[in-house]
């Protein structure tokens, strides 16, 4: 059974840091692209920075200089290192892993990691 679990969540003041953890016990960790996205209360999931299978990423505009992700495909974990968090940056985090292969995509998620920013 395919299982993602995020760590790393907490309650931190504004301007502090947090690196969050997904551990994935996924086959073939290393194919798959990974992704942390994050849903605030009244809000939809929105995705917040993306690693590929060939170490690409991207970030949302907001968290651009402020946030890194990497992953190390031996431990089969991908990270997200928060740095100068804001109030807003207050949510649930979600950890993702897609596979495509070719019009076939196989997805992911885990339960998530609640991270409180306080004023």
């Amino acid at each position: 059974q395919v299982q993602l679990v995020e760590s790393g969540g907490g309650l931190v003041q504004a301007g502090g840091s947090l690196r969050l953890s997904c551990l994935a016990s996924l086959s073939w960790f290393s194919r798959y692209d990974m992704g942390w996205h994050r849903q605030a209360p009244g809000k939809q999931r929105e995705l917040v920075a993306t690693i590929s299978s060939g170490g690409e990423t991207n970030f949302v505009d907001d968290v651009k200089g402020r946030f890194t992700i990497s992953r190390d495909n031996a431990k089969n974990t991908v990270y997200l290192q928060m740095n100068s968090l804001k109030p807003e940056g207050a949510a649930v985090y979600y950890c993702n892993a897609v596979l495509v292969r070719g019009s076939v995509s196989q997805g992911y998620w885990g339960q998530g990691t609640q991270v409180t920013v306080t004023s």
